[in-house]
């Protein structure tokens, strides 16, 4: 397959108003702020983009304004995944449908499924549709990991191209470049081993932090393949604080709050998440603050 994945493509988070439904116009505002700041591909219904949280219309419809908005200049990635085959297959099938170049596929929830089963469920769904498939392991949400050997022997359908690594395991993730090959296209997952997954040869990041900072991590990927390793250090070394911040709160909620900080309201995360407490509100501002992200800071 011709599809190769690269660079910094963001986990986006998916916009709500007031009243819980698809925030559609801030949605278009945050792709073309994206966009602005050089992003390589857009990942719409990811584990920050709240999929788990969504209803099928509601996927569907953020899809479509993603791609309406992107319009052809970048890749965009959707999130597929699901708890069963059948729902993964659905869910993909109506990615394709509405125009998206690629699909990434979580591992299932709440099941357990061993590798051989895994390995079913992967390649039944890219049985399925004629998009490109990006694995995505991140064990820390749904307590399943994709082994190096099950990634190897998934790299060797025609459209899994590769993987988003969010295990935080670098040993992992040079495994996985390894049994994989070339052609398979391994992502960092986890915003601190940016600068490392590229060093070992993976081929960029799909990361939530781009969402508030898509410029600083651009800037990471563009040292490191102009070969300014040092830039490309500091550049992740400043990313650092704001990846600790996501401490501060229930996942996904911390991420969300930034962005309205820099002038960019995109509403709450779905109940039960519930806002920040004014002291940790007031550490984010600060981390935001050093990295001169706030709205009435920017330049």
């Amino acid at each position: 397959m011709d599809f190769m994945p690269h660079g910094v493509v963001p986990a986006m988070v998916t916009p709500f108003d007031h009243n819980d439904k698809l925030a559609e116009l801030v949605l278009r505002t945050l792709v073309e702020r994206l966009l602005d700041d050089g992003v390589h591909g857009v990942f719409v219904l990811g584990s920050q983009g709240e999929y788990f949280a969504l209803e099928a219309e509601e996927k569907k419809r953020a899809i479509e304004v993603v791609v309406e908005a992107v319009n052809g200049r970048v890749p965009v990635y959707a999130g597929t995944g699901a708890t069963t085959t059948r729902e993964a297959i659905k869910l993909t099938r109506m990615a394709e449908a509405a125009g998206a170049n690629a699909v990434s596929v979580i591992t299932p929830a709440i099941i357990s499924p061993n590798q051989d089963e895994l390995y079913q469920y992967y390649s039944d769904i890219a049985e399925s549709t004629r998009l490109p498939v990006l694995l995505y392991s991140n064990p820390g949400r749904t307590g399943m990991q994709i082994s190096a050997d099950l990634a190897g022997r998934l790299s060797s359908i025609e459209n899994i191209v590769g993987i988003k690594d969010s295990s935080g395991d670098l040993s992992l993730t040079a495994a996985y470049i390894q049994k994989g090959g070339p052609s398979f296209r391994v992502f960092a997952g986890r915003d601190t081993l940016i600068l490392a997954t590229l060093l070992y040869g993976g081929a960029g990041t799909v990361a939530a932090t781009a969402n508030v900072a898509a410029r600083l991590i651009v800037n990471i990927y563009d040292y490191y393949m102009a070969g300014n390793l040092d830039a490309a250090r500091e550049a992740q070394s400043t990313l650092a604080p704001l990846r600790a911040a996501f401490s501060l709160g229930t996942f996904p909620a911390v991420i969300k709050e930034a962005l309205g900080m820099t002038g960019l309201d995109v509403g709450p995360a779905r109940k039960p998440v519930r806002p920040l407490s004014e002291n940790n509100r007031a550490q984010l501002r600060e981390v935001l603050g050093t990295l001169g992200l706030l709205a009435d800071t920017k330049t």
